[in-house]
């Protein structure tokens, strides 16, 4: 498409995506900020995202074949990314998972991945602190496959 300024005229390629086209993120992390920054990280790069600082709240309002995509932090106090993930995995199988965590949790980690089903790769932990490019190259990998 075209549009002319009356002084020129520049193209405009069309929008590609439509809302029903963009993936959507359910972001749990009890931190606040951590929470507010992933979103607008996300967001930024065109996806939608809900994010909750309650695991407990998370688990209440997620929906079946909703989201393309979990990313859960490990470490939390009330429920943490496992048990929450299990339990979200017992109503919607086919999820993805990403886990943040520090790397002191790391060791955690690999002895849970042990006991998670063989759909669950390597890849889907994500040390913190990260920046946002490898963030979102992480997660769009992630999603893509």
């Amino acid at each position: 498409m075209a549009i002319s300024t009356g002084y020129q005229t520049i193209s405009v390629p069309p929008l590609l995506t439509t809302k029903n086209d963009l993936k959507r993120i359910l972001v749990v992390d009890d931190e606040p900020d951590t929470c507010l920054v992933l979103k607008n990280v996300l967001e930024e790069d065109r996806f939608l995202v809900d994010s909750f600082n309650d695991p407990f709240l998370a688990l209440k309002n997620f929906r079946v074949s909703v989201y393309d995509l979990l990313l859960l932090d490990i470490k939390m106090p009330t429920m943490n990314g496992y048990e929450l993930f299990i339990r979200i995995r017992n109503i919607d199988g086919k999820v993805k998972v990403c886990f943040l965590t520090a790397l002191s949790e790391y060791q955690d980690y690999l002895g849970f991945k042990k006991n998670l089903s063989p759909d669950v790769v390597e890849r889907c932990v994500i040390a913190k602190p990260i920046d946002n490019g490898s963030l979102l190259d992480r997660i769009n990998g992630i999603i893509m496959t």
